[in-house]
């Protein structure tokens, strides 16, 4: 199979022509219909993701095809299934409560474990994976995998975000443009923060209420103004310090702040506003993947009409063009994911 492959941190990833993966027993071999590149991706090409290692292939947004499946595997050849990223044992505590993303064994597609920046993905524990709703192209769905579904996870049940409740998005990546989609869906009320004015201004085209440009590094005084007090919900989608105090600041009295930016490598120890904590009694909440067993709330809101996610596509790619978004997130990144769509070149 055709495969993007870590040569080495900080390096362009080599196009190599490797095996095609084993099956599991418990789990199906896809063929990959699409696969988003992720700042996750971007975290273990830098070497700060200690499960990243050079010779590894990366991806862990994706949908595919069923083209083997394993004897005590769930689905069938021909299936086309999505993917989450935390692929839990299923038998533990953890698992059985129905927290199967806080699983103590883990698999992590793409991350530990070879992913889906290739033609191929042996996904095991197929019991996680989900079936595309006919609604849905497998390009939109490639973004539930983590952005999404992540997001949704943070609102509804870390949050409990509420109709009527201001909702702060420090961040409109991936992860925060999906979280400014939802949290409108759901009836709050929307203010997107960021650095790079396009991506205020896609935010506002797409739902947001107000956008605060963070450039002055003070984004928590507008925002008290805005809202009257501060935000009820504050979601920090970057994983620095600067915007997970940026959040907790301008939050109001009893407020929420919810930490879905990864902290990792150089951000994995930050120095953040106690005193913003204590002085307000803010409640401040971790919020890591989605138990695949939400996959049917999501997907029915989507199918609803309530929530449209097409903003959430920036652009379709080339395998061969990973290196080059990968490189991007150096930087400020222009509105919408990255997609891989062609596998061939």
């Amino acid at each position: 199979m055709r495969a993007a492959v870590l040569s080495g941190y900080r390096q362009p990833l080599s196009l190599e022509t490797r095996p095609d993966p084993a099956c599991p027993e418990d789990g199906v071999i896809l063929k990959v219909l699409a696969c988003g590149v992720c700042r996750s991706d971007w975290h273990g090409w830098m070497g700060e993701h200690p499960r990243v290692k050079p010779g590894a292939i990366g991806g862990h947004e994706f949908c595919g095809e069923v083209v083997e499946a394993g004897p005590r595997a769930k689905y069938k050849v021909g299936d086309v299934l999505v993917a989450p990223f935390l692929l839990g044992c299923g038998t533990c505590p953890d698992c059985r409560s129905g927290a199967q993303h806080t699983c103590l064994d883990l698999v992590y597609p793409g991350i530990g474990s070879d992913g889906a920046f290739a033609d191929y993905v042996a996904v095991p524990r197929d019991h996680n994976l989900a079936l595309l709703p006919e609604h849905m192209t497998p390009v939109a769905a490639a973004g539930l995998g983590c952005r999404v579904m992540t997001s949704w996870h943070a609102l509804t049940d870390r949050a409990a975000l509420q109709p009527g409740e201001w909702l702060a998005v420090h961040g409109t990546g991936g992860i925060g443009l999906a979280a400014l989609l939802i949290g409108k869906a759901m009836g709050a009320r929307v203010i997107a923060v960021d650095v790079v004015k396009e991506k205020l201004d896609h935010a506002l085209a797409h739902g947001a209420e107000a956008v605060v440009d963070a450039s002055d590094g003070k984004p928590w005084k507008a925002i008290k103004e805005i809202t009257g007090g501060g935000a009820h919900v504050s979601l920090e989608a970057v994983g620095i310090e600067a915007t997970a105090n940026a959040s907790l600041r301008c939050l109001r009295p009893l407020g929420r702040h919810v930490q879905v930016g990864m902290p990792i490598g150089h951000t994995a120890m930050m120095t953040v506003d106690m005193n913003a904590v204590f002085m307000k009694n803010l409640a401040v909440y971790g919020s890591r993947g989605m138990p695949s067993w939400r996959y049917d709330q999501l997907f029915s809101l989507i199918q609803s009409g309530a929530v449209d996610m097409s903003p959430m596509i920036g652009r379709k790619i080339r395998l061969s063009d990973v290196s080059a978004e990968l490189e991007a997130f150096n930087g400020p990144t222009p509105p919408g994911v990255a997609v891989v769509t062609d596998f061939q070149n």
